[in-house]
């Protein structure tokens, strides 16, 4: 057993024997306000003739009755300033309550905190998220209610992320002026029939005016730290517009849209192009990009389907030309007669602030009561010696860079191991290109599972590309890249080279510097999308943490909703279910927890798995290389997370977002019908799994039994 164990069980048992032994000897009579009354001469003649030891057992005996949550505390209080005095007895019972407080907090925290953490982990973190923020204000409000049992209080905060010391010096003072009110009591012990007779409804609802103080409190210094904040600038008497939105991405169209729909007026500003880089440069071409691929392949294996393969043309200019075709399709859509339409004010320039509700754009000031920048990304590019002067390609460039060539490129290397660098290697080899894959981490597709990244390679490698993992890039000789592996110099010669190593945020020429928001790797924002202004707001890449279109389309809604009516009420930006897809073929799917982030939150998990290699759809299609892996919290069916490696798994893996949302578990699942055969069985047939795990033996050997005896 290990050593943190048996201080748990040691603890627990402590805490049970001496709980149980505090009722079976009924030790809680000489707590009562009756025995308090007829020992008060003996204990006040005790306190006379040894007033030094008298207050070391009665300030060890608080402390005990405080640190094991037993009922008496009420009373003890009392019998402070009966045979102490009122500032003795208040000296006294504040700090021993305070101590014995802090031990049942650490009491709860040293049994239950990591046990609480595994079962509940997502909801957890957002409570010691609220904790770090306003948790010395709400255990203030608390404190100075009596309503609210305090030994409840002690053993709620031990299990959040609240520190020993703010705990103990907040519950000093907030304790404080109900600890003088009962001591002050005690000193006039022989008028009190009950506790009723000290908390009077009056009493108590002043109390709870006082336990409002800190909100109120936090409210007001908001209010002014507001004003400081401001005071800079001069605030519009009047606003030409409700909102500004600067970026027509995809946070950008969807917090316009959603403004334009509640009535208000929005002006929309875009530097570039409608659509943002999803539709132009980033999701929609290279998906093309891949379909086009996957066309190429399934002709190249026709023979494992039974059909004798054609000879193969890749018309590479035909490729390229019909993914600007369809972006051109789709921009409709996103354009801005269709924004305009909708009642938006549509701008195209490049929009600077000015102060918190100002926007220039062309040499034209606009006012708004709120402002959402939703600026969007653009490719990292890393600092390797000889990169800027070799031509390179990067997600946004190489739609209009590789345009009216006949032939794909005979060789290409890409650098980066993440869901780019991984879709377009294989895009392109499978177009027929010879593609180098650098990665210096140890796997591709980092944030997955091993066994995922693993999979990915492999069949990367055996489609053609030669994927280096733990090869760092270090310098570029004309159309040779130089690579390093383990203090060895390799060369990779290429006749175009790809950056993919992830994408930044665009923060510079917005004038956030101008303003003091505060940027790091992304714009700085609060649970609501608020930045270091509350009228001014980001979503999106710009943002982040996460870089999807749907993620930033999810922020777009908190942002709209609360810069148009935050002062009503406001909404905290959810992202507790957040799927995201490689579209690598097969594709991966990723919802919650995977293994490797479970593992980094300390999070206890079940792990359920169904390969595809049993799934009647996925043989009928070739397509039985992948499983569907289900993390499952211990003794429930609730889901913590799904990744499925499959055909289509972005299409399957909605059926779990769904469950994961609303709280379906594993068992509803199971009880769902689905259409045979399809490959979305595999989601059904996973539940199985799970189901199998845990049949109640105990049961069916009794069912086995009845089965027998009906046979005779």
């Amino acid at each position: 057993m290990k050593r943190g164990n048996q201080g748990r069980i040691l603890l627990l048992l402590v805490l049970v024997l001496a709980i149980a032994g505090f009722f079976v000897f009924d030790l809680g009579h000489y707590l009562t306000l009756a025995s308090l009354k007829a020992r008060q001469s003996e204990l006040e003649a005790f306190v006379a003739q040894r007033p030094a030891e008298a207050i070391a057992a009665f300030f060890l005996l608080y402390v005990a009755v405080t640190a094991f949550s037993l009922p008496g505390a009420a009373i003890m209080t009392l019998a402070a300033g009966a045979i102490f005095g009122l500032w003795q007895g208040t000296l006294i019972v504040s700090f021993a309550s305070t101590i014995g407080a802090s031990l049942a907090f650490l009491s709860s925290r040293y049994l239950l905190r990591d046990w609480v953490k595994a079962r509940f982990g997502i909801r957890v973190a957002a409570i010691d998220r609220g904790i770090a923020r306003d948790g010395a204000f709400y255990l203030l409000t608390l404190r100075l209610i009596p309503a609210f049992p305090f030994f409840l209080i002690n053993l709620a905060m031990g299990l959040t992320a609240m520190r020993l010391i703010t705990f103990a010096l907040v519950s000093q003072a907030g304790m404080l002026l109900g600890t003088i009110v009962y001591v002050n009591a005690g000193t006039r012990l022989a008028g009190i029939e009950s506790t009723g007779d000290i908390l009077s409804p009056a009493l108590i609802g002043s109390f709870v005016l006082l336990g409002l103080f800190p909100l109120v409190a936090k409210a007001l210094v908001g209010g002014w730290k507001r004003r400081r904040l401001y005071r800079r600038w001069r605030r519009p008497r009047r606003f030409d517009r409700n909102l500004i939105v600067i970026g027509a991405g995809a946070g950008g169209l969807v917090t316009a849209l959603i403004g334009a729909t509640v009535r208000a007026k929005v002006t929309l500003i875009e530097a570039k192009e409608m659509g943002g880089d999803c539709l132009n440069t980033g999701c929609v071409p290279s998906k093309a990009l891949i379909r086009s691929a996957r066309a190429a392949h399934e002709i190249r294996t026709a023979a494992a389907y039974g059909i004798a393969p054609a000879e193969l043309e890749i018309r590479f200019n035909e490729v390229i030309e019909r993914i600007h075709r369809i972006i051109a399709e789709i921009a409709p859509a996103d354009s801005v007669e269709r924004y305009a339409g909708l009642g938006v004010d549509v701008r195209r320039g490049h929009a600077r602030l000015v102060d918190p509700w100002t926007v220039e754009i062309e040499g034209e000031r606009l006012t708004a009561r709120a402002i959402v920048i939703a600026a969007g990304g653009e490719p990292s590019v890393p600092d390797i010696p000889g990169l800027a002067d070799c031509g390179y390609l990067t997600s946004d460039t190489m739609w209009q860079a590789l345009r009216g060539r006949e032939r794909v490129p005979e060789r290409i290397a890409i650098v980066g191991g993440g869901p780019i660098g991984s879709e377009m290697a294989q895009a392109f080899a499978r177009l027929g290109a010879k593609v180098t894959q650098i990665e210096h981490g140890p796997r591709l597709l980092p944030k997955e599972d091993e066994e995922v990244s693993e999979l990915v390679a492999s069949i990367l490698r055996e489609e053609g590309v030669d994927v280096r993992t733990g090869h760092d890039a270090t310098r570029i000789e004309g159309r040779t890249l130089i690579v390093r592996a383990g203090g060895e110099e390799i060369a990779i010669p290429f006749d175009e080279i790809v950056v993919a190593v992830g994408r930044k945020a665009r923060l510079t020429g917005y004038g956030l510097e101008e303003l003091g928001i505060e940027t790091s790797r992304t714009i700085v924002t609060n649970d609501w999308l608020e930045t270091l202004f509350p009228n001014i707001y980001a979503v999106g890449d710009v943002a982040g943490p996460y870089q999807f279109t749907h993620f930033a389309a999810h922020q777009a809604w908190f942002a709209a909703v609360n810069a148009l009516f935050g002062s009503v009420k406001r909404f905290r930006a959810d992202y507790r279910v957040l799927p995201w897809v490689t579209f690598t073929d097969p594709e991966v799917a990723h919802v919650g927890h995977n293994e490797l982030s479970a593992h980094e939150a300390g999070i206890d998990y079940e792990v359920v798995r169904y390969d595809l290699a049993h799934l009647d759809r996925a043989l009928c299609e070739g397509a039985e290389r992948g499983f569907v892996k289900l993390l499952v919290q211990p003794g429930k069916d609730r889901l913590l997370g799904a990744t499925i490696v499959a055909a289509n798994a972005g299409e399957l893996i909605a059926e779990l977002v769904l469950a994961m949302k609303h709280g379906l578990g594993l068992n509803k699942l199971l009880g769902t019908i689905h259409a045979y055969p399809t490959l979305a069985e595999a989601n059904k047939y996973a539940a199985g799994e799970w189901k199998k795990a845990h049949k109640p033996e105990r049961l069916l050997a009794w069912v086995e039994r009845y089965h027998a005896w009906r046979r005779g």
